[in-house]
């Protein structure tokens, strides 16, 4: 597989690469050939059945290379293939890449330790807040909303926001941050204004309704 052919499947729309991924590819040592193979594997998903010709007919590759590829990243741990059950109690050949997450999320881990904690806290926080680990792709993602000037105190009441509308996803609290940051929000002082803001106008409403319903309408003189 030639490098113009990672150019042609993009631009075919029927492969993402992680921005993150693409800057450890090297780290990783993976040459670009074996990168894109493993690529083609994330976007298939985890547990993918092991089908050599499939793959290769996909990649427009011979057979003995995708063989080549599974075997060299085998060997450098960031993919295996098991022999499992499926549903109908057949055992069959699946593509693990339980590996290669854990690398990254290793990787990725490290990063987050090496940051000044004002910046690592939030990682810990939004963890504790979600009951689970997150995941490299939520760890660039809060990332991201770091390196855009995004306050940690204001990523933390878009988290309360989300808790409090029984939603743990970070798409969620990234709709909320935008919309924020559109009304010109970008501290936790702001958010508590912006709330005694809608408090008032509700409240204003409730008294102009109550005037309305208390107004004598049979007793109004013409």
């Amino acid at each position: 597989m030639k490098s113009s052919k990672l150019i042609e499947i993009l631009n075919s729309g029927n492969l993402v690469i992680p921005i993150y991924l693409l800057k450890k590819r090297k780290e990783l040592d993976l040459d670009l050939d074996e990168f894109i193979f493993l690529m083609y594997l994330y976007n298939k998903g985890n547990n993918l059945i092991f089908d050599p010709g499939a793959f290769a007919h996909d990649l427009d590759i011979e057979l003995e290379r995708v063989m080549e590829y599974v075997s060299s990243l085998s060997d450098k741990n960031c993919l295996k293939v098991d022999v499992v059950k499926n549903s109908k109690n057949i055992m069959e050949e699946v593509i693990v890449l339980d590996d290669f997450y854990n690398k990254i999320s290793l990787a990725f881990s490290e990063e987050v330790n090496n940051v000044d904690n004002s910046k690592s806290n939030i990682y810990e926080v939004i963890e504790t807040e979600f009951g689970r680990t997150l995941s490299p792709i939520e760890y660039e993602i809060i990332k991201a909303w770091l390196d855009s000037n995004i306050s940690e105190e204001l990523i933390e009441e878009a988290l309360k926001e989300a808790t409090f509308n029984g939603v743990s996803n970070l798409r969620y609290i990234d709709k909320i941050i935008f919309e924020w940051n559109k009304k010109g929000i970008r501290t936790r002082e702001d958010v508590y204004k912006n709330k005694e803001k809608k408090k008032d106008s509700f409240k204003d409403s409730k008294e102009i309704d109550m005037e309305i319903m208390e107004w004598d309408w049979f007793d109004e003189e013409e």
